[in-house]
């Protein structure tokens, strides 16, 4: 049995939701990486991706809607020797939590970033949401969407992520590997994960996405920049891969004095009461 099923189970997404594939790709390269499922911990905010930490046998918190970033973060700066997973939806993650995405991206914490984008709201029944396509009807936008969907790849090249990627559902064993890389990387870890919606967006089905979705291929260099964003901002199918990926830039836990030599946690250290009250000595004068 994989250490991270779990063996009751009472779910609650739709059958045929791409959520479904998402789950077994992730408990895989969980399972294949070997790490610890106590050493692990899942965030997520609110939503139907948001409901993953539940289906997995981890530690985990289920936070306020689009508010998993800011508490990944702050699991990893508390307990940098944890795998810290944030995942959601492209709502939760883009919309309510869009703010929270850009300065993550800023700060680079060393997490992996896991967005399930089916261009919907599916928990709240259809919406538009960010990465909505222009004419998508639904029951709010009755005339179609007129706003231009969210890029969320273009706007983490623009703020220099280190890690950007995306994947498809259906192809579980590209999306494993890449979900592997995201979490080994060291730094801040995209991985913007495309599945249909079979309840709420009739558009952009298995079909639609096997039809417009391209893979990139051996050739293509990841750590080109500019033909990253080339690909970011086509207007042709969507590629699949790593899209871009910088090693060896400084990460969040890098740049506090207290974990440059040291990465256990602070609250596993003895306490220096001779160099506390140094300190405090220090400040007084």
């Amino acid at each position: 049995m994989n250490p991270f099923d779990m063996e009751k189970i009472d779910n609650a997404w739709c059958p045929g939701c791409g959520n479904f594939a998402i789950n077994k790709a992730l408990k895989e390269a969980l399972s294949e990486l070997g790490i610890p499922r106590t050493q692990i911990v899942m965030v997520s905010g609110i939503g139907q991706a948001a409901k993953m930490p539940q289906y997995v046998n981890t530690s985990f918190f289920n936070g306020l809607h689009g508010r998993g970033l800011p508490v990944a973060t702050g699991i990893k700066m508390s307990n940098p020797g944890l795998t810290v997973i944030a995942e959601g939806g492209d709502g939760d993650m883009y919309g309510e939590g869009g703010n929270h995405f850009m300065h993550t991206i800023r700060r680079n914490p060393d997490i992996a970033h896991f967005v399930h984008n089916n261009m919907v709201y599916g928990l709240t029944k259809g919406q538009a949401s960010p990465t909505s396509r222009v004419g998508f009807k639904t029951p709010v936008q009755i005339n179609g969407v007129t706003s231009e969907p969210f890029n969320p790849i273009s706007v983490a090249l623009a703020l220099d992520a280190p890690f950007i990627a995306r994947a498809y559902s259906a192809d579980i064993p590209m999306l494993k590997e890449i979900m592997k890389q995201a979490i080994l990387f060291k730094g801040y870890a995209l991985v913007d994960i495309l599945h249909p919606c079979v309840s709420f967006n009739k558009v952009n089905t298995y079909q639609w996405f096997k039809e417009n979705t391209y893979v990139l291929d051996s050739s293509h260099d990841s750590t080109d920049r500019a033909k990253a964003f080339e690909i970011a901002m086509s207007d042709g199918k969507l590629a699949l891969g790593v899209i871009f990926k910088q090693d060896g830039r400084t990460t969040l836990t890098d740049t506090i004095p207290a974990y440059r030599d040291n990465l256990a946690p602070l609250y596993e250290r003895k306490l220096d009461r001779k160099r506390l009250g140094e300190l405090i000595l220090s400040k007084a004068d």
